[in-house]
């Protein structure tokens, strides 16, 4: 089961050795640092190559352009995400999946707050809302990344019932976290705490309905 295809990678080429692997990494944290400092709009791969001190070609060796650039930034902080997810999930003891809800947004809030140009890209709406995957929306992505953890961890009886309660889940918590860092660099902590409340009322509902 999963309604989301099988991300294809935006380089050029996959690096072949250690050290242009460690040329993509740079210009991954270049991209980040101009991402916070200037935005999408002030993006380019001229400022990328000279922020990571590489020659304008070895940009263009891996990447087509800045959106490129951008979408495998998107791909690392995804796979953070549900890296950080997962790890939380194994070290504590959750009654329930829905019970995830508070430790799914604290590692979404601290992204924000303490990894480089995740405030602006995020999972890459900022350049395209299909930046992640052509055949589904960022927040598809998330959802599916999701659903797979969950299924994995808890057992949950995988179906189009999971698929649709996550996908309204992210869209919803996408929509009001949006809302708590829009005043708030930091993210105000009352409008988080009605996003935590929100989505895990939505999926206890969902729980309990099935």
């Amino acid at each position: 089961m999963g309604g989301v295809t099988e991300i294809r990678t935006p380089l050029r080429r996959r690096p072949a050795q250690r050290r242009s692997a460690e040329r993509v990494q740079r210009m991954l944290d270049a991209c980040a640092e101009i991402l916070d400092e200037d935005g999408y709009d002030g993006l380019t791969t001229t400022r990328i190559a000279q922020r990571a001190e590489v020659a304008i070609g070895s940009v263009y060796q891996f990447f087509p352009d800045k959106r490129a650039v951008a979408q495998a930034l998107a791909l690392r902080n995804l796979e953070s995400f549900g890296e950080r997810v997962s790890a939380r999930i194994a070290a504590e003891d959750f009654a329930d999946w829905s019970d995830t809800v508070g430790a799914i947004i604290d590692i979404f809030v601290e992204m924000h707050r303490s990894v480089p140009g995740f405030r602006v890209l995020r999972f890459g709406d900022v350049a395209d809302i299909n930046l992640l995957d052509a055949g589904a929306s960022n927040n598809a992505v998330v959802a599916d990344r999701l659903r797979e953890l969950i299924v994995e961890v808890f057992g949950a009886a995988d179906g189009t019932g999971l698929e649709r309660a996550l996908a309204v889940a992210v869209e919803a918590g996408d929509a009001v976290l949006k809302m708590a860092f829009r005043s708030d660099p930091a993210g105000d902590p009352a409008i988080i705490a009605e996003a935590e409340r929100l989505i895990h009322g939505y999926l206890a509902a969902h729980i309990s309905g099935d």
